[in-house]
């Protein structure tokens, strides 16, 4: 196995030799405007990859893959003069993706903008169904923290404080107090 550098070295050094010989070599004509744009080499040194892209419609896509497979013995014997290793690598063009894709995802992220847009204007003039805070609150003491309760400490006894509280109770069994009051105590 080789060293992952060197198999790094080598792709780069056939990415480079394979696009100036389709430039300059490959005089096909069903060749369009190809660009290599990345080259894989194996651990072992003996497949390459090489991703192009093609500028084009569908049928030059296909034509240029045509071209460059038909090539594939000149570009292979050209990469294994201009680097000089003792065996040269098969070379395997692959078509890229990336830009294909890179362009989907741009189109998604157009449809989101006007999505949002679509949404910004229709919330323009929208008011709340309830409240703009929907969310309870606690309540707010009238008391201040300062103050001593009422009924402690202005001298009234414990006796007073349960004369006090069964005379709510009766009143509240009374019904003197409204309905409202008598279930807040």
């Amino acid at each position: 196995m080789a060293d992952p550098a060197r198999a790094r070295k080598l792709a780069v050094r056939i990415r480079q030799i394979v696009s100036a010989a389709i430039e300059t070599q490959i005089k096909d004509p069903r060749l369009g405007m190809v660009t290599v744009t990345d080259a894989r080499v194996t651990s072992d040194l003996r497949e390459a990859t090489v991703f192009y892209t093609v500028y084009g419609d569908e049928t030059q896509i296909a034509d240029s893959a045509a071209a460059l497979t038909s090539a594939t013995g000149v570009l292979r014997s050209t990469v294994g003069k201009q680097t000089g290793i003792k065996f040269v690598p098969t070379l395997a063009f692959v078509a890229d993706i990336v830009p294909d894709t890179a362009r989907e995802l741009e189109d998604a992220l157009e449809r989101a903008r006007h999505a949002d847009a679509e949404l910004a204007r229709a919330r323009e003039g929208a008011q709340y169904a309830g409240e703009a805070d929907p969310y309870r609150k606690p309540a707010e003491d009238d008391e201040d923290d300062d103050e001593t309760p009422a009924g402690l400490g202005d001298g009234d006894t414990d006796q007073d404080a349960d004369a006090d509280t069964t005379a709510d109770t009766t009143a509240d069994t009374t019904g003197d107090l409204p309905a409202g009051t008598r279930s807040a105590l």
